[in-house]
């Protein structure tokens, strides 16, 4: 059709510049007098696309025009380009895909702008993954991608707690799929009732015969915003009253402040050399003595009773461990 040659015309103008009339007619399969044909109509419909004959000659846009097809500027396009392919799409197969599309876009631009996107990749890197973190089975993760895309109702084989318990079986309807710290979460129905799987804890997944009709009033993002904010609600936490050395005060944030899980609440005014006391709200009360045993003499806890007693019993066990010959407690 002329409507698509012409807008295939327009758009390898946009992208090269100057472009030789039998370039034009090879790649658009055409005779070299219908793409002047095509150019004289551009030029009646108001696009400023001109011709010139002769070596050195060509067809091209007026370099204004080709800034303004896009509608990037120079600091839009920097930023768009700023966007790496983030691990979690890679787990889910459609990261060629988007690197595809990224190209074309980049191809879409005018030589300056071109440049600006690829010199913000030099120096801007974003990593959404975080240290040492475990990959997810991506076999599970694109079963479930596909379903979540057809709205096919699937099978989940869950591992909810320790191996010997057994597998769950749930018949779910897949509504989406949410990345959080690059950990994927499965958003779904489950008997009428919304739920939230970690698809790490999926062992296995079929799909059903039947589909399923999203409601039109579901949001993914709000669902999972309100979910989180419930979830940080009902969090068990527990709170110590410690003692901390005046030694171990100023790197106290570098031990627990880079933790998100544990916060840290003068009850003093720190004064030079002198012990610092303070409330640390932590998850669990398992989590505080795991975390204060590793803090050694440095802090001492005075609240509640029952962890100081706790320190104290695993302290014992540790001592009575160590104190003995390396020989003796290991059977030689």
């Amino acid at each position: 059709m002329r409507a698509d040659r012409l807008i295939a015309l327009l758009m390898i103008l946009q992208a090269r510049g100057r472009v030789t009339a039998q370039a034009l007619a090879d790649e658009l399969e055409v005779s070299e007098r219908t793409i002047y044909r095509d150019i004289d109509a551009l030029g009646l419909a108001g696009v400023p696309v001109y011709a010139e004959r002769g070596p050195g000659g060509g067809c091209s846009l007026l370099e204004s025009y080709r800034t303004t097809l896009t509608g990037l500027t120079e600091p839009e396009a920097r930023a768009l380009f700023m966007v790496h392919v983030p691990q979690p799409l890679t787990a889910l197969g459609v990261n060629r895909d988007l690197q595809s599309a990224l190209r074309k876009l980049s191809a879409a631009l005018p030589e300056a702008r071109r440049d600006a996107a690829a010199s913000s990749r030099q120096r801007i890197h974003l990593d959404s993954t975080w240290w040492f973190q475990p990959i997810e089975p991506s076999s599970v993760l694109q079963a479930l991608y596909q379903a979540v895309w057809r709205d096919r109702c699937v099978r989940l084989t869950i591992q909810v707690g320790p191996p010997i318990d057994g597998p769950m079986i749930a018949d779910v309807a897949p509504y989406g799929l949410v990345a959080k710290a690059n950990l994927w979460h499965l958003v779904c129905a489950r008997s009428g009732h919304l739920r939230v799987y970690r698809v790490a804890d999926v062992i296995a997944v079929s799909e059903l015969p039947q589909g399923f009709t999203r409601p039109g009033d579901f949001d993914l993002a709000r669902f999972w915003a309100g979910w989180c904010a419930e979830v940080e609600q009902r969090r068990a936490t527990f709170t110590a009253q410690v003692r901390i050395a005046p030694t171990l005060w100023p790197r106290l944030s570098w031990y627990l402040g880079r933790e998100p899980a544990v916060s840290v609440e003068t009850l003093c005014e720190p004064r030079p050399g002198e012990p610092v006391t303070a409330a640390l709200t932590f998850g669990s009360f398992e989590e505080a003595r795991t975390r204060l045993l590793g803090l050694g003499g440095a802090v001492e806890v005075l609240e509640p009773a029952a962890l100081r007693l706790s320190l104290a019993d695993f302290a014992e066990q540790a001592v009575a461990v160590y104190q003995c010959p390396f020989q003796k407690q290991s059977g030689v």
